[in-house]
């Protein structure tokens, strides 16, 4: 693990680039409007070396040091993250199966002066992404364990086809694998009044080739995604190193902790936090939803 002193967020960030402190700039403004219009359009935008190069193996170092903390729970899941089991008609892309082998190593265990952890923390960095997304303010999440993660793709494992339940996420490579790992998704293949079953059974099967685009991603650099409606997937990850990627995880409300099961399922364990949010919730939640 990295011992050397924290960065200020100037010397981590090309803040001739991207000048995080100054909202008003013409620089920042143009960079914001980008983001904005390719979100729009394609539901991703990738903003390169957003770390400086200088950084990138302690960024990779860095990483790779708290990787071994991973909790590693291979699951048999769908692209709509419900149960495998639940009754659905022939031909709905919710039948066909995936086996799920990222690994998620939990905030707890990340040290405050790496380079992850000051972009997350910093007030400027929230701002700056907020902006992007057309958000008026992002808070971290109060779950001691998620929030800022590091996502562990072994070698022979994938993170398969997938829509997030979150409308948006912030995510940055930290270190490549040999072969594979490539992020693939189809922009836009449903909507909130249309699942578009059809679209998404022929990715699932091969047939829509011409829906799935490719991003190439080097460690350091900003991807900013809207995967809610987005399906999206990690390919299969080959040879000897695994691929690293930091997720930035933010909410439009504060006070945001985690389920104890979901929790659980990510990173094998839950805390006090979780069991107390857990009570709160039951006695004043007003749905039956899960989460």
């Amino acid at each position: 693990m990295s011992t050397l002193a924290p960065l200020p967020l100037d010397q981590l960030v090309d803040t001739a680039r991207y000048p995080l402190s100054d909202a008003a700039s013409l620089v920042q403004r143009a960079v914001v409007t980008r983001a904005r219009r390719e979100l729009a359009e394609a539901g991703c935008t990738v903003l390169p070396d957003f770390v400086r190069p200088a950084l990138r193996e302690r960024l990779r170092d860095e990483c790779a040091a708290i990787a071994p903390h991973a909790h590693h729970d291979v699951e048999t899941v769908n692209v709509y993250n419900i149960a495998v089991d639940t009754q659905l008609p022939p031909g709905h892309p919710g039948r066909r199966t995936f086996r799920r082998g990222n690994a998620f190593v939990a905030r707890d265990r990340l040290p405050e002066g790496a380079v992850i952890s000051r972009l997350y923390t910093h007030p400027h960095f929230q701002d700056f992404v907020a902006r992007c997304f057309g958000l008026p303010e992002l808070h971290e999440l109060a779950d001691p364990l998620s929030g800022l993660v590091l996502n562990v793709v072994a070698p022979g494992m994938e993170h398969p086809w997938h829509f997030d339940t979150n409308e948006f996420t912030v995510s940055m490579l930290t270190q490549e694998p040999d072969e594979g790992g490539t992020f693939e998704y189809c922009p836009h293949i449903r909507s909130a009044q249309d699942e578009h079953f059809d679209a998404v059974e022929d990715v699932l099967t091969g047939h829509g080739t011409h829906l799935v685009r490719r991003l190439p991603l080097r460690p350091g650099d900003l991807q900013l995604f809207k995967g809610r409606y987005s399906l999206h997937r990690v390919s299969p990850v080959r040879g000897e190193r695994a691929r690293h990627s930091a997720i930035f995880a933010y909410s439009e409300r504060p006070g945001v902790i985690g389920s104890v099961a979901r929790t659980r399922q990510l990173f094998g364990r839950v805390l006090p936090e979780h069991l107390a949010a857990e009570d709160r919730a039951a006695r004043v939640r007003g749905d039956a939803l899960l989460d």
